[in-house]
C-alpha cells in the first residue's frame, strides 16, 4: 500500500495531482491509515501514468474519467476514444482556421498602423489605431444595409 506521496514519485506526478485525481474519483483510496492518510495500490500509478498519456492527446478529465469508468466496468472504452478524439480533431481545425484568421487581422493592423501618427483620447476616442479597424461585424452591417 502506497501514501499519496509514495504514489506521487511512483507515478511521476505532483502530490497535489495525485490528492485532485481522488478528490474527483479518477483514482480511489484502497484503504485508510489510522491517521487519515489514504493508501492506494501500485495500479493507481499505471492509471496515473494513462491519465497523463490521455491528457497528453488532449483528452479532457471529464472524458478520462467516462473512458476509465468503460474500463473499470470491464468494457472497451475504444469506440468512446476514437468518437472523442475525431471530434477534438475537428474541433481544433476550426480553432486553427479562426487563429490564422486573428493572425491576418493582427498582421494587417500592425501594418496599416506603421503609417499613422499616435493619437490621444478625446472623449470621443479611446484610441484611433483600434478604432480604425473594420470588425466583420462592421462590414456585414454595411453590406446588409446597402
Amino acid at each position: 500500500m502506497l501514501t499519496v506521496n509514495e504514489l506521487a514519485v511512483l507515478s511521476k506526478a505532483p502530490a497535489h495531482v495525485v490528492r485532485y485525481y481522488a478528490r474527483i474519483g479518477l483514482i480511489q483510496p484502497a484503504g485508510q491509515q489510522e491517521n487519515g492518510y489514504r493508501l492506494f495500490t501500485s495500479q493507481d500509478a499505471i492509471r496515473i501514468r494513462f491519465i497523463r498519456m490521455a491528457k497528453h492527446l488532449g483528452f479532457t478529465l471529464n472524458e478520462i474519467k467516462q473512458i476509465t469508468g468503460h474500463a473499470d466496468m470491464g468494457e472497451s472504452p475504444c469506440d468512446d476514444v476514437r468518437k472523442i478524439i475525431q471530434h477534438r480533431i475537428e474541433e481544433n481545425r476550426v480553432k486553427i482556421e479562426e487563429m490564422m484568421k486573428l493572425q491576418v487581422r493582427m498582421e494587417q493592423a500592425l501594418e496599416q498602423w506603421k503609417l499613422m501618427p499616435n493619437g490621444m483620447p478625446d472623449g470621443n476616442s479611446v484610441c484611433h489605431l483600434i478604432e480604425s479597424v473594420e470588425s466583420d461585424e462592421d462590414n456585414q452591417a454595411l453590406h446588409a444595409v446597402g
